[in-house]
C-alpha cells in the first residue's frame, strides 16, 4: 500500500514459511518481504503452541482471517482519521 504498482519494479523473493519454500513476486523491498515472512512464521508458531493439533491449512486460514480483520480495523482507523482532519462545512 502506498507504493506504485509499476510492473517494471517487480522482484522475486524466496521465502520459507512454515517449512515450505515460496517464490513471491512483488514490488516491495526485500526488507519488507523478509519482515512479512518473519512475522508470518512467528504467528504460525504461536498458533501451533496454542493448538498443537491444528493442521497447517487450519493455521493458514486462521492467520489469513486475523490479517484481514487487522486490515479492516486499520482501514476504519484511517477513515476516522481522515474524517477528523476534514474541515466541517459551515
Amino acid at each position: 500500500m502506498g507504493e506504485q504498482n509499476d510492473t517494471g519494479n517487480k522482484r522475486r523473493f524466496k521465502a520459507v514459511i512454515d517449512g515450505q519454500s515460496y517464490t513471491i513476486v512483488g514490488n516491495k523491498t526485500e526488507a519488507h518481504m523478509q519482515a512479512v515472512t518473519e512475522l508470518m512464521n512467528q504467528q504460525l508458531d504461536q498458533l501451533k503452541k496454542l493448538a498443537p493439533s491444528m493442521t497447517k491449512q487450519e493455521a493458514a486460514t486462521l492467520l489469513a482471517f486475523n490479517a484481514i480483520s487487522d486490515q479492516l480495523d486499520k482501514a476504519a482507523e484511517l477513515d476516522q482519521l481522515k474524517q477528523s482532519q476534514t474541515p466541517a462545512d459551515n
